[in-house]
């Protein structure tokens, strides 16, 4: 298997993994491993999220332009969206700055199995409600500054790998009240400030180790294009599924993965 085709099967991955609540990075690492891709660092797991990042901001574009300029007008919805936007993005900032190095040591698949199985676990407790009939429908301004810094601080969880980004700001807006979907969309939307850093951060913190990526700055653009395609699918998958459905299915594949992982490790 060359190691171009190899990009494309993980870019692929983290494309149909990184908005869902079953953690991009640990699929990733597991996926490398099985592969036999090397990864110094984890810079291609990370740099490759620019591709999903890339997908956001184009599926929500018009709500994003719309925004930019409310937000030049003064606009009080407007204001409120990047107000909130910058609170939930500070603690993953600082975490990630603070811990990004004593996380090497996590990057393993026992660690990703283990994070996998917990956070099924609390997915599963935090999200039992029934969908309503009456699904309301996203809207990221209802969110209250405490509710914003309460999910940033959630998001510092998915620093473990394995335990998602995704999954953390998810069950963490469920967990202090915030409806199913617009918990979803300002995930989404929290993914561009807190990808971009962690990406910007990895290329240049380690971009000396580049060149001991399989595949190098090519592997890296393959992984990046496919991230961007299926991430795209994703996003408009998910956000129909969950206009009627809970995230229990998620629940139970974080779990039932976690342990297939324990036991080809074993």
């Amino acid at each position: 298997m060359s190691v171009l085709f190899q990009a494309a099967i993980l870019g692929i991955l983290e494309g149909l993994t990184e908005f869902l609540p079953i953690s991009s990075t640990g699929h990733l690492i597991v996926a490398e491993e099985a592969l036999g891709f090397s990864d110094p660092s984890d810079i291609f797991t990370v740099v490759i999220q620019l591709g999903a990042v890339a997908a956001v901001i184009w599926y929500f574009r018009h709500d994003l332009r719309m925004r930019l300029h409310g937000l030049k007008r003064r606009d009080p919805a407007a204001l409120i969206f990047w107000k909130l936007l910058v609170i939930a993005t500070i603690p993953a900032g600082i975490a990630g700055l603070l811990l990004d190095s004593s996380m090497d040591n996590l990057t393993t698949p026992t660690v990703v199995a283990s994070a996998l199985i917990i956070g099924g676990v609390i997915l599963w407790l935090v999200d039992r409600r029934p969908v309503s009939r009456n699904t309301n429908q996203p809207d990221v301004t209802r969110v209250s500054t405490k509710q914003a810094w309460l999910v940033g601080l959630g998001q510092c969880l998915a620093l473990v790998p394995g335990v998602s980004r995704s999954g953390a700001t998810i069950i963490s807006g469920l967990a202090v009240g915030i409806d199913r979907a617009t918990a979803t969309a300002f995930s989404f939307y929290l993914s561009i400030p807190v990808l971009l850093l962690a990406s910007g951060f990895k290329l240049i913190g380690h971009r000396e180790d580049i060149a001991a990526i399989s595949g190098g700055v090519p592997a890296i653009l393959v992984g990046t294009i496919f991230a961007f395609a299926t991430a795209l699918l994703a996003i408009s998958w998910l956000l129909r599924y969950i206009a009627h459905h809970n995230f229990q299915l998620f629940a139970y594949y974080r779990i039932l993965f976690g342990v297939i992982i324990l036991l080809w490790l074993a």
